[in-house]
């Protein structure tokens, strides 16, 4: 998974985070800013989990969500297109 473009596109994966993760806050959420290791720790700090199932979750959250990393891979070629310009 390509986590530079959902850097990029933050705002617009934070609400698919949220539907995962309901404990997480906004103030969470600004302050993972699209960084995957950020996510990691997040959730194992508000749900009480240990790294290594963090990461399982959040790795089994990439998988069921390759849409959210195909519509921020097109917009960033969008974006990238319309500079070119």
């Amino acid at each position: 998974m390509n986590w530079d473009q959902i850097e990029g596109n933050w705002k617009q994966v934070k609400g698919k985070i949220k539907e995962q993760w309901g404990k997480l806050t906004d103030g969470h959420l600004d302050e993972i800013s699209g960084k995957r290791d950020q996510l990691v720790g997040k959730v194992q700090e508000c749900y009480g989990v240990q790294k290594h199932e963090a990461e399982r979750q959040v790795t089994d959250w990439e998988g069921r969500n390759h849409d959210v990393f195909a519509e921020t891979s097109a917009e960033v070629k969008k974006h990238v297109g319309i500079a070119r310009q």
